[in-house]
């Protein structure tokens, strides 16, 4: 996932996919979905994000890991 951020807009991107969108759906005002043609999600955009969100907390992160998938990996 990346996490994109325009002040000039206050608009927030999160991409989760590199597939080109196909089509958007508001799911409410000011927050769109993009998805592919078989309707899968790969982003959504929300305008005036700092009014929504802490956008402090959005352009963090913490990474968390299953240490039991790791393990797997390793053995």
């Amino acid at each position: 996932m990346k996490v994109y951020y325009d002040d000039e807009v206050d608009a927030l991107y999160l991409k989760l996919g590199d597939k080109t969108p196909d089509g958007v759906m508001e799911i409410s005002e000011g927050v769109n979905i993009d998805t592919t043609p078989d309707g899968k999600l790969i982003g959504i955009e929300i305008l005036k994000a700092s009014k929504r969100m802490d956008i402090r907390t959005i352009l963090s992160y913490t990474l968390e890991l299953n240490k039991n998938i790791l393990k797997q990996n390793t053995a």
